[in-house]
């Protein structure tokens, strides 16, 4: 499956930056916003700031078994990189 990887920069409640991809099964930039304000309700960020200026398209690419199974599950995968917990 080749996914499409956008990359979110938010400020978190406490001020510092969160810097995590959405993959998603299609290019759509509306979409990856939506996924991304999702996963930061869920994980109790939900007030932070997320637009086309802090979730951008960067590139596509394949996918690994377990991406492309959460993709199919529930629309996207976020893969957390600096200040995500």
């Amino acid at each position: 499956m080749e996914i499409h990887v956008y990359d979110t920069y938010v400020k978190a409640k406490d001020g510092h930056t969160m810097h995590f991809d959405v993959f998603t099964g299609v290019k759509d930039d509306k979409k990856a916003i939506e996924y991304a304000k999702q996963w930061l309700t869920s994980i109790g960020e939900g007030d932070a700031t997320v637009t086309s200026k802090e979730c951008n398209f960067c590139h596509s690419q394949s996918a690994p078994p377990n991406v492309t199974d959460a993709i199919n599950k529930d629309g996207y995968f976020i893969y957390k990189m600096e200040g995500c917990g």
